[in-house]
């Protein structure tokens, strides 16, 4: 088994390195690495070159997402390619081993793994990589939903399709809606999980939701996202958050954050939206609503995590 990793990176240079220490300790070994930096200032490029990365640039003004990966994914000279943000890091020694495994299915265009944050991690934030990144693994999956900090692709596929530049985010929901449409499978891995490191400021999180629901606009011209919007998935979420972590008690810890971050994420949508119209119900569900989950939910594996050095 062999494949391509392409890592997008921007000052990625605290980050980056426990990422690449993770593909050294893979059970895949022949992985070519391919780091696409838009500009970065400080040492992401020699850092991903001391690993034996090869570094692919691209200038920021011509930066998006879509551009980015496909700068990559043309470099690459596997036929499975993994997308991996560089701000995130393998659990598991079998990451990438479980990441690609589905492709045995020759019907699979498309995989992603499980995500989760560090302890530091917002609880809200850690509350939504639940409810997007479930315990239990889906083989072919109903939705297009997926995401590029953590999934692997066929290029045969990709030259077929590019990841579209002119999008804002989510670039990957419309390469995966675009495959299932040309009757391919979307596989859902739980076993291939990461870590996802996100430590963003109110303002950051309003941007990230706001370009993410532009995007979104873009793939879906008929979703729209009104005030009552707003104001109902605000407090569904905030009552949601509030109750778990009192369940858990971390709540005190937690509760300031807790309402900055569900209005940031919700008034950002808003503001990505221009024109009233319904969500794709699904999809609607996967990005907005809150689901009941247990405390402490997680699945433990008969596999020794790969033990990073902390300091």
């Amino acid at each position: 088994m062999k494949c391509s990793i392409i890592i997008r990176a921007y000052n990625e240079a605290t980050h980056l390195p426990r990422l690449l220490e993770g593909l050294r300790q893979q059970t895949v070994t022949d992985v070519e690495v391919i780091l696409v930096d838009s500009g970065s200032t400080d040492a992401t490029t020699s850092i991903a070159e001391s690993f034996g990365a090869r570094v692919v640039r691209i200038q920021p003004d011509e930066f998006t997402f879509g551009r980015s990966l496909n700068r990559g994914v043309r470099e690459a000279t596997r036929e499975l390619v993994v997308i991996a943000s560089a701000h995130v890091y393998p659990v598991y020694p079998d990451w990438l081993e479980m990441l690609l495994r589905p492709f045995a299915d020759p019907q699979v265009a498309l995989t992603y793994g499980k995500q989760r944050g560090l302890e530091f991690a917002k609880y809200s934030e850690q509350q939504i990589l639940h409810q997007w990144f479930p315990d239990v693994s889906k083989p072919r999956q109903e939705t297009a939903f997926c995401n590029n900090a953590n999934a692997a692709i066929r290029k045969s596929l990709w030259e077929r399709h590019p990841y579209d530049e002119t999008l804002t985010g989510l670039e990957d929901l419309e390469w995966a809606k675009w495959a299932k449409e040309q009757g391919h499978a979307i596989a859902y891995v739980a076993e291939a999980e990461t870590i996802h490191v996100h430590n963003e400021t109110p303002r950051g999180v309003r941007n990230r939701y706001r370009r993410e629901a532009m995007a979104f606009k873009q793939i879906h011209p008929e979703a729209h996202f009104s005030l009552y919007d707003f104001v109902r998935l605000t407090a569904m979420n905030i009552f949601s958050d509030v109750y778990h972590a009192a369940l858990e008690r971390v709540l005190w810890n937690n509760l300031t954050s807790i309402f900055w971050f569900r209005t940031m994420q919700f008034h950002g949508t808003r503001l990505g939206y221009r024109e009233s119209s319904l969500l794709t119900p699904q999809l609607r569900e996967t990005f907005y609503y809150a689901r009941e989950r247990r405390k402490k939910e997680g699945t433990r594996r008969d596999v020794e995590p790969i033990r990073y050095d902390r300091d």
